[in-house]
C-alpha cells in the first residue's frame, strides 16, 4: 500500500505535469510582439492557479476587485500617500483588470505605481519640511491608529494634518524613550549590581532638557524616514511586479504566495534547517513587523524573552543607536535583525498587554536538538505524571536515514512508561505543523488502527488516511494543549484525539485554522526555451488540497475547539485563519468509519472541576482581567499625542503587565524534571546537560500546565 507522503508526491508530479501543457498551449499562439515579462509572469500563474488550486476563481469582474482591493491595501495600508482623487481615478479600473489579463496589458499596475512614485515625492518634502518645527506635546488630541478606521485625505491640506499628527506620535514614542532613559540614569545610584546590568540603556550621557530631547526625538525620526524613502525610491519595476503577483496569488487563499527568485532563495534556505541569527519567524502586517513564531533552540527561545504576537518598533547593533523598523519593509527589518553569531542584537518590542520591552539577544546557529520532541516527568500528590513536548512535525523528507517527529515521540513515550507515569501532557502549543505522515503515525500511538484524518483534493474523492498498526503505545490519562498558533498537522492530531474522545483538549479557544495543503511548482520549469532570455520567473505555492476530520468536518478556519478553554494572553490578537485575507471557508465531507476510546474521559465534569479552579486561581484571574484590558486597547484604536496623558497609559500598561509577573513569580512551583535516563546518557556532555535542565525551567511556572496535571488527576 502506498504511504501518505508517496500519494500526495505523485499527486504533486500530476498537477505539475499538467501545469507545464497549460502553459506551453497559453503561447501557442501567432503572435508578432516580443512578450513581456509581467504579462507571462501574470497569466502563467493564473494559469496553474486555475489548473491546480484547490478552489479556482473565475477571472471575472469580482477577481478584480478583490486584486484592486488588496493590492490598494498593500501598497498604501496606512492611506498616507494616496489622494481620495487618487483612489477615484484607480477605481475606474477596479473592474478592468481582468481584461488586462486577457489582453496582456497592464494599466492598472502601470497607473497605480506611477501615482505611488509621484506621491512618495511630494512626502518625502512634505515630512521634512513638518520635522522643522517643534511639536507642542501639551496639547490634547488624538490619533487613529487603526488602518480600517483611516481615510484617504480628500487633499493635500488634510494629508499633511494626517502627516503632522504621524509625525508627532513618532517623535512622541521617541521622546517618552528618552524620558526613561534619563530617569533610569538620574536611579542609578540606587540600583543593584544585577539590576544596571538588565537596564541595558543605562550610559553616561548627559541630562537633557525637555526642549532638547523634543529636538533629538524630531532628528531620529527625520534620520528614519530618510532611511525608509531612500529604500521606497530604490524600488524598480521587479520589486511592483512581484508584489503585484503575490496580491494576485493572495486573493486565491492566504496560503498561496508568489516567490520572486530571491524570495525563492531565502525560502529555501529556511528549509535546510540552519538558522545563524535570533532565530524568529517575522510578518509584515499592517506596516508592522510581528513575531509569528520562535524557532525551537534558536538564541531567542533560549533568551525567553521574545514571543509570537510581539511586534518589533526598533532594533540596535548592541549599544549603538536603535533603528525603528516601524513601517520598514520585511527584508530590510530582516537585514538589520540578523547577524553573525555572537554578536548582540537589542529589540525595542511591543508586548501583547501593551508594554514595550527591550530585549537582548545574542544571535547564534540554531541547536537542531531543540527542535526535537524532549520529555520530563511531573511529581504531584504522590504521583509522576508525565510531559512531552513536540516544537513541530519535523520528518526526513528526502529518506535519508534521519529522525521523524514520531518516532522520537515513541521513543519518549518508552521512556515514560517505564517511570511509570499515571497520565500524560502532549503539548503542542505553538506547534505550526510539518509532516502529515509524522501526524498520522503519532495518532496511532494512542489510538487502536482506524483512520486518522481525510485528505481532499479539488477532484475526486476524500483519501482517508490511516493508522494501520493495532497496538497503542500508550493508554492511560491524556491531555493535549494547544493554542491559536497551533496549526496545520497539529490540528490533525488534537481533532483525532478529540473525536476519538481519546483524551482532553486544552487551552485557547480553538486552534489557528489552517486545514489546507500546499506545493511549490518553479515556474521556469512551466515555461518553453523561447522564454528563457526573460527568466528567471521564481515559483508559485498554492493550495491543492484541504484536510478533513474523521468526523467529516474541516479543520480549516474554524480550527479545533477545546474541550477545555483557559484564559490566554493571545486570545485577543488577530491571529488565525479566520482573520487572513481571503481564506477558504469551512466545510464537511462524509464522516469516515471509526470506533471511539472505550474508556472516554467525562469531558463535561473535567470542565466544570476545571472551570471551577481557575475562578478561584489568582494568577488566572489576573490573566483574565489582562486579556479584557487587551481586548479595551484593542478596540481603543485612537492614542493620544499629550505627553503625560501618553505616559500615564504607558506607566498604567507596564504596572499591569509587572503585577501579572510577580503573580507568577510567587506562584508555587511545579515540581517538573529532565529524565534521569536522558542526563545520564549525555555523560560528561555538559552541553547536552545543560539542554536537559534548560529545558524544564520555563515549565516550573507553567500555569496551563499545572492546571493539565489538575484534570488528569480529576480524571484518575
Amino acid at each position: 500500500m502506498s504511504s501518505p507522503r508517496l500519494k500526495i508526491g505523485l499527486y504533486a508530479s500530476l498537477v505539475m505535469a499538467i501545469f507545464v501543457l497549460a502553459s506551453y498551449k497559453l503561447y501557442q499562439r501567432n503572435d508578432a510582439t516580443a512578450p513581456q515579462k509581467d504579462d507571462v509572469l501574470i497569466r502563467v500563474m493564473l494559469s496553474g492557479l486555475n489548473i491546480a488550486h484547490y478552489q479556482p476563481e473565475k477571472i471575472d469582474d469580482a477577481f478584480s476587485k478583490r486584486v484592486f482591493d488588496l493590492y490598494l491595501k498593500r501598497i498604501d495600508v496606512n492611506k498616507k500617500f494616496l489622494l481620495k482623487s487618487d483612489v477615484a481615478q484607480l477605481s475606474k479600473l477596479q473592474t478592468d483588470i481582468d481584461d488586462e489579463v486577457k489582453r496582456g496589458s497592464h494599466e492598472f499596475l502601470d497607473m497605480s505605481t506611477q501615482l505611488m512614485d509621484q506621491r512618495v515625492k511630494d512626502i518625502q518634502a512634505l515630512y521634512r519640511d513638518i520635522l522643522t518645527k517643534p511639536f507642542d506635546f501639551t496639547v490634547e488630541e488624538k490619533m487613529e491608529t487603526d488602518p480600517e478606521k483611516m481615510v484617504f485625505p480628500a487633499d493635500k491640506a488634510a494629508q499633511r494634518e494626517d502627516w503632522r499628527k504621524f509625525l508627532k506620535y513618532r517623535a512622541l514614542v521617541q521622546m517618552s524613550e528618552m524620558m526613561d532613559e534619563q530617569a533610569k540614569r538620574t536611579s542609578k545610584g540606587n540600583l543593584t549590581a544585577s539590576t544596571v546590568k538588565s537596564a541595558t540603556l543605562v550610559t553616561d550621557e548627559p541630562n537633557r532638557t525637555p526642549e532638547q530631547m523634543e529636538a533629538e526625538a524630531r532628528k531620529r525620526v527625520l534620520k528614519y524616514y530618510d532611511d525608509q524613502f531612500r529604500d521606497l525610491m530604490q524600488t524598480d519595476a521587479n520589486d511592483r511586479l512581484a508584489m503585484y503577483a503575490n496580491v494576485v496569488a493572495n486573493t486565491y487563499d492566504p496560503h498561496t504566495e508568489y516567490f520572486a527568485p530571491r524570495d525563492k532563495d531565502n525560502f529555501d534556505q529556511a528549509m535546510t534547517g540552519r538558522f545563524e541569527g535570533i532565530g524568529a519567524s517575522l510578518q509584515e502586517k499592517d506596516g508592522q513587523i510581528k513575531v509569528a513564531d520562535i524557532i525551537p533552540g534558536s538564541a531567542s527561545y533560549r533568551q525567553g524573552e521574545l514571543k509570537a504576537g510581539d511586534i518589533i518598533t526598533r532594533v540596535a547593533q548592541g549599544a549603538e543607536v536603535p533603528v525603528s523598523v516601524e513601517g520598514m519593509r520585511l527584508d530590510k527589518a530582516i537585514v538589520l535583525i540578523k547577524g553573525k553569531k555572537g554578536t548582540e542584537v537589542r529589540l525595542t518590542v511591543k508586548k501583547a498587554d501593551g508594554s514595550t520591552k527591550i530585549i537582548p539577544i545574542i544571535r547564534d546557529v540554531v541547536v537542531l536538538e531543540d527542535t526535537f520532541a524532549q520529555s520530563a516527568t511531573i511529581n504531584e500528590g504522590g504521583k509522576k505524571y508525565g510531559y512531552i513536548k513536540l516544537p513541530s512535525f519535523y520528518a526526513d523528507f528526502n529518506d535519508n536515514g534521519g529522525r521523524s517527529s514520531a518516532g522520537d515521540v515513541k521513543k519518549e513515550l518508552e521512556k515514560l512508561q517505564k517511570e511509570n507515569i499515571q497520565g500524560l501532557v502532549l503539548d503542542l502549543r505553538f506547534n505550526g505543523g510539518g509532516s502529515l505522515t509524522d501526524a498520522v503515525e503519532m495518532a496511532g500511538l494512542f489510538i487502536d488502527s482506524g483512520p486518522v484524518v481525510q485528505v481532499r483534493s479539488r477532484q475526486g474523492a476524500a483519501t482517508v488516511l490511516n493508522d494501520r498498526d493495532p497496538r497503542v503505545q500508550y493508554t492511560g490519562p491524556l491531555v493535549v494543549l494547544v493554542n491559536k498558533f497551533s496549526a496545520s498537522a497539529s490540528e490533525i492530531l488534537a481533532a483525532a484525539v478529540q473525536d476519538y474522545k481519546r483524551g482532553i483538549v486544552m487551552g485557547s479557544t480553538s486552534t489557528y485554522g489552517k486545514g489546507t495543503v500546499q506545493r511549490i511548482f518553479d515556474l521556469d520549469d512551466a515555461l518553453p526555451a523561447e522564454f528563457n532570455n526573460i527568466k528567471p520567473f521564481g515559483s508559485l505555492k498554492l493550495t491543492t488540497q484541504k484536510f478533513y476530520r474523521i468526523n467529516g468536518g474541516s479543520t480549516q478556519f474554524k480550527g479545533v475547539m477545546s474541550d477545555i478553554v483557559l484564559p490566554d494572553p493571545y486570545s485577543y490578537l488577530d491571529q488565525g485563519e479566520k482573520e487572513a485575507e481571503y481564506p477558504l471557508k469551512w466545510d464537511e465531507i462524509a464522516p469516515a468509519r471509526y470506533k471511539t476510546w472505550a474508556d472516554a474521559p467525562a469531558v463535561a465534569k473535567l470542565a466544570a472541576a476545571s472551570q471551577k479552579r481557575i475562578a478561584t486561581d489568582p494568577r488566572f484571574k489576573l490573566m483574565s482581567e489582562m486579556v479584557q484590558r487587551m481586548v479595551q486597547r484593542k478596540n481603543d484604536t485612537s492614542v493620544s499625542l499629550k505627553l503625560t496623558t501618553y505616559k500615564a497609559e504607558q506607566d498604567k500598561a507596564k504596572i499591569e503587565s509587572d503585577k501579572f509577573e510577580a503573580a507568577q513569580k510567587a506562584a508555587a512551583t511545579i515540581n517538573i524534571s529532565a529524565l534521569a535516563t536522558d542526563i545520564q546518557a549525555q555523560g560528561s556532555d555538559t552541553v547536552k546537560v545543560n539542554r536537559a535542565v534548560r529545558f524544564v525551567k520555563p515549565l516550573r511556572k507553567d500555569m496551563t500546565l499545572r492546571e493539565a496535571v489538575s484534570v488528569i488527576q480529576d480524571e484518575a
